[in-house]
């Protein structure tokens, strides 16, 4: 016990604490969800952070100190987001095909996760700051963040926002594409992944690419696709509107 308090002691008081909490969490939430047969409720990046923010909180540490560490961890996010392009180089020949279809599913796709998004917000009776937070709530964090901020709206509360609608994607997905009756066959993989990548982004692209290889690669393409579209189109529309 005195050995691991001293770890404790030390590893919170450098930026290795970040560090080693996010890659221990992930990897004990990821043998959990492959012994769980990767059922969607097991997903590793929900329990990460529900633990790694039960864990900042019960032990009083501050976020920027574990952020200090983790950082690491967010740099990779970029090489990670460009190392989806070679699924998609990979089916290149399907992509020239079918390449109008896919931008012109792109961008109704994201008219719709905005527009229910802000017309739900509107309902409600939201205030307009968090209504312009919500309308890129199905593009990349990083991404959000950016349009938010260019649009009026709370950049912080727009990465919150697109974080729990990855999540809410990459645990329902599944159970929606079931319920709808999309096969498992080569276009169903292609309908599911797209929809993933176009609902839920990086998170919903992750589960994608777990599930299948053929899904993973239509939902990198989305994820791109609604990351152009989202930062040409919704200040354009914000300007409009």
């Amino acid at each position: 016990m005195a050995d691991f308090v001293q770890l404790w002691v030390y590893l919170s008081s450098t930026p290795l604490f970040g560090l080693t909490a996010t890659l221990g969490v992930y990897v004990l939430a990821h043998a959990f969800y492959t012994r769980m047969a990767q059922a969607p409720w097991a997903n590793p990046v929900l329990w990460s952070v529900v633990v790694l923010a039960l864990g900042l909180g019960l032990t009083g540490t501050a976020y920027p100190t574990y952020f200090s560490g983790a950082q690491f961890i967010h740099f990779l996010l970029g090489p990670a987001v460009v190392a989806l392009a070679w699924p998609l180089w990979q089916r290149r020949a399907a992509l020239r095909r079918r390449g109008l279809v896919f931008v012109l599913a792109a961008l109704v796709g994201g008219a719709a996760a905005a527009l229910s998004a802000v017309g739900l917000g509107w309902a409600l009776g939201l205030p307009e700051e968090v209504l312009r937070s919500l309308a890129p709530k199905s593009v990349t964090a990083p991404v959000a963040m950016g349009v938010a901020d260019q649009i009026g709206g709370i950049a912080a509360l727009a990465a919150v926002f697109a974080v729990v609608t990855g999540l809410v994607g990459a645990l329902s997905g599944k159970y929606v594409f079931d319920a709808l009756g999309i096969g498992t066959d080569a276009r169903g993989w292609m309908a599911r992944g797209f929809a993933l990548g176009t609902a839920a982004h990086g998170i919903g692209a992750a589960r994608a690419l777990q599930v299948h290889p053929d899904a993973g690669a239509w939902a990198a393409l989305a994820l791109g696709l609604q990351a152009v579209a989202a930062s040409l189109l919704i200040p354009l529309l914000a300007r409009v509107f």
